[in-house]
């Protein structure tokens, strides 16, 4: 049997959209709406098709990203490239954050995910086409426009699969009682880290034995294949948009006054953020730092198996949860892996890097489920679309930044220092030998940077205000 529960509405109810609400009160209303619930055996036979839809979806933009990094790098070898290519998806994340998350809150989160499809399928046609156009002679030059109409053509088709993650997000809040909120993040994330393994090996391989071409071709059927299962699929929770004060394509003050609205929100979205300025330099600089142990077809497999990480951490999540604190788990996760950050290139080893990959990626999937467990729970639903968003476009913004710094200093003064004469006698005793002790300092710099930042975010007022925010009851129909 189908019970109908009320949708959060966050003051009274006969209230027009708009209107002022009263003192300490949200600030917006929707009229009250019903949704149906089914029982939760058929609502988790729905959300596991909407994660295996996901992660087919992820596996071919993984894929195809994974392949074109290798291939700037293996044609180039030049980290600015790399560093460029990557600082650019990221900015481009940053730029279409909002955008997709008032989107996501003005349409129904199903035909989101489909039009996310569409987007991908037809950037990967046209990246194809023009990598047959382009003279064979230009297709990886730097200075001629047919290398940048490819890659950032790619880069677009790659960027629109954010607005289906955002979806999907919130998709977890209609389909999971709150209490399993937290495991299904962790889900998401294992689903994710199998994607990541997958498409590690399989680019690799695919550009070390088939070339881009051909690579692109794959991932032109995958996305087809993904958007064909997804036509299939229902979500009878949302038989209709949800009720919501979005207004246009980007309504950032929606977003800015739900995020305002939460006690210590501001703060969470703003210690991410600075956990990815660091992450920015391992965007910039792990591929490289790899490739110059292995080959790129070896780097690809050791890759993967470093990421089984990412599948064991979202297991483990998925199993336990995050405690009664998902804020306090964030915070030591993020000191650990800054610690091994520090550490996994201390010394030119390939067994070295792999576990140090290992240990990162099995802290992922806590960090990021742990956000999204926390918006979920306070930000209401025909909100936290504009909020995913939000602090998507803000986070995304930060990466970017350190790679288009970090990659040419690497480049033009870290990397020369670290391998001539001089600088190698100094970093011996510290990094060993090596040609990449360059990168690995930068690595040791940042690890060091993180740990530190989490300890200042656990004494923070903020870090309290989240917390007690978390832990407050949540009103009945919300």
């Amino acid at each position: 049997m189908l019970r109908d529960i009320p949708w959060p509405v966050p003051w009274l109810q006969d209230h027009d959209v708009g209107s002022s609400p009263p003192a300490g009160g949200w600030a917006y209303a929707v009229p009250m709406q019903t949704r149906p619930v089914r029982p939760v055996g058929e609502r988790n036979r729905t959300f596991a098709g909407i994660l295996a839809n996901t992660a087919l979806a992820n596996l071919t933009t993984g894929y195809l990203w994974f392949a074109i990094t290798f291939w700037i790098y293996l044609e180039t070898r030049n980290v600015i490239a790399t560093g460029v290519i990557g600082g650019a998806y990221m900015l481009l994340l940053a730029a279409t954050g909002i955008s997709f998350g008032t989107y996501v809150d003005r349409f129904r989160k199903l035909a989101v995910m489909r039009f996310a499809g569409a987007a991908t399928l037809a950037m990967f046609t046209v990246a194809g086409l023009l990598f047959l156009a382009a003279p064979a002679g230009e297709r990886s030059a730097l200075d001629r426009p047919w290398f940048w109409a490819f890659a950032l053509t790619v880069l677009a088709g790659a960027v629109v699969e954010n607005l289906r993650n955002i979806a999907l997000s919130t998709t977890v809040t209609l389909l999971m009682d709150e209490d399993r909120r937290a495991n299904a993040n962790g889900y998401v994330g294992m689903v994710q880290g199998l994607a990541f393994i997958a498409t590690s090996v399989l680019s690799g391989l695919s550009i070390g034995l088939l070339g881009m071409g051909p690579t692109v071709l794959v991932a032109v059927v995958l996305s087809a294949l993904a958007l064909a299962h997804l036509a299939v699929l229902r979500l009878p929770e949302e038989e209709s948009p949800a009720p919501s004060d979005a207004h246009g394509g980007f309504d950032l003050k929606g977003a800015w006054t739900a995020i305002r609205a939460i006690p210590g929100m501001v703060a969470l979205i703003l210690f991410t953020t600075f956990n990815n300025f660091i992450g920015g330099v391992y965007l910039a600089l792990m591929d490289p730092y790899g490739l110059e142990l292995f080959t790129v077809e070896l780097w690809g497999a050791w890759f993967a198996l470093g990421a089984t990480g990412f599948i064991i951490g979202g297991v483990l999540v998925g199993r336990l949860g995050l405690g009664p604190n998902p804020i306090r788990t964030l915070l030591g996760v993020v000191a650990i892996m800054g610690v091994i950050g520090a550490l996994f290139t201390i010394r030119e080893w390939g067994w070295l890097y792999v576990l140090g990959i290992w240990l990162y990626m099995l802290g992922i999937p806590a960090v990021e489920a742990a956000e999204q467990t926390v918006i979920q729970k306070v930000v209401p639903l025909h909100r936290q679309g504009r909020v995913f968003g939000f602090a998507a476009a803000v986070e995304s913004a930060a990466a970017p930044v350190t790679a288009f710094v970090v990659a040419p200093i690497a480049e033009v003064w870290i990397i020369p220092f670290a391998r001539g004469a001089e600088g190698g006698t100094a970093l011996e005793p510290l990094l060993g030998e090596g040609t990449a002790r360059g990168i690995a300092l930068v690595f040791l710099v940042a690890g060091l940077i993180m740990v530190l930042a989490a300890a200042v975010a656990w004494r923070s007022p903020a870090y309290r205000r989240i917390s007690a925010a978390y832990s407050e009851p949540v009103p009945a129909g919300a």
